[in-house]
């Protein structure tokens, strides 16, 4: 899918531009052009990002190959930028990452992505309801969907920390592997969250901080609130992290301490068993093989097989040891 919106430095509003008309486009540099390529083939898009937008051959081949960890390089006439959208699912305990690659200019953004991305939607959809926000420029038109993208990771975050919590009342209720299991994915994710929010704060710091043509000054302030979110994120995820790691060794307490008291429990009925099976296994019980027989030696081995547990049940009890 291919979209489009243009504003003209006269100030008209177009949707749905074609490609035969992007140049001329391209020469309002009054106007404003936003291409958004959603799940388009290579070999449909190479074409126009090098003929008409003139882009360099590394960074299109970078922009139609996923998996590039977040990211801004300045190729001059234009940014080239890499940014992860992310949605967590509750039910698998999974972190997804939603690629969107970015190319700035003076008057242009084009962007693209493979599948359907949710910040990128709202902006468009915010775009076409609110045609003034194309009135600022391509740099604040990037802000914007930067903007959305960093509101993208709080309700991931507080996510996280909801399972956190339930994890926690499971580890203090009635542990299983299923806890265990749990724990573990919640780390990956946490894992994963700190690999993508720490590129993209340094990506925010570098639009908020140093001088890009296509970014007018008065507007880096707008990045450097981007960057401090991504910086709160940050510490957010590493003191998750660190309950996440806590949670563990309170797991790993919890199932010792009821082995523990399992092993005990086995240990004294074992002890408590123990008398018996000596008398009962001397000479196999065979009282008639003992020099004193009858039903008296019966009464006083029985007597002697109760007594002896008993005692030493008490003498447990009276230890602390049960």
């Amino acid at each position: 899918m291919i979209r489009t919106l243009y504003r003209s430095g006269k100030g008209g509003y177009t949707t749905d531009v074609p490609p035969t008309h992007w140049r001329v486009a391209l020469r309002d540099t009054d106007g404003l052009l936003w291409v958004d390529f959603c799940d388009e083939k290579p070999e449909k898009l190479e074409p126009l990002l090098r003929d008409v937008f003139k882009f360099h051959s590394l960074a299109i081949e970078d922009a139609l190959r996923d998996a590039h960890v977040p990211r801004i390089d300045n190729w001059g006439d234009y940014l080239y930028g890499v940014v992860h959208g992310v949605v967590f699912n509750r039910e698998k305990v999974e972190l997804e990452s939603r690629e969107v690659d970015i190319f700035l200019g003076r008057n242009f953004v084009v962007t693209h992505h493979a599948q359907t991305v949710d910040f990128v939607d709202r902006l468009w959809t915010n775009c076409q309801s609110d045609q003034r926000r194309l009135e600022r420029g391509a740099d604040f038109l990037l802000y914007d969907l930067l903007d959305l993208l960093a509101s993208t990771y709080m309700p991931v975050v507080d996510a996280i920390d909801d399972t956190v919590d339930h994890l926690e009342d499971e580890v203090f209720g009635n542990p299983t592997q299923h806890t265990l299991n749990t724990l573990f994915s919640v780390k990956r994710v946490a894992l994963q969250m700190r690999r993508l929010i720490g590129p993209q704060r340094e990506v925010m710091n570098r639009l908020a901080r140093d001088e890009y043509a296509m970014i007018d000054a008065k507007d880096r302030v707008y990045f450097r609130d981007i960057y401090d979110q991504f910086v709160r994120l940050a510490d957010i995820n590493e003191s998750l992290r660190d309950l996440l790691s806590g949670t563990l060794d309170t797991y790993l307490s919890v199932t010792s301490n009821r082995m523990n008291e399992i092993m005990k429990v086995l240990t004294v009925v074992t002890v408590l068993f123990m008398p018996m099976t000596v008398l009962t296994g001397f000479f196999g019980m065979n009282f008639d093989a003992l020099p004193l027989h009858g039903g008296g030696v019966l009464t006083i081995a029985i007597v002697i097989m109760l007594v002896v547990p008993l005692g030493m049940f008490w003498f447990f009890r009276r230890r602390g040891w049960m």
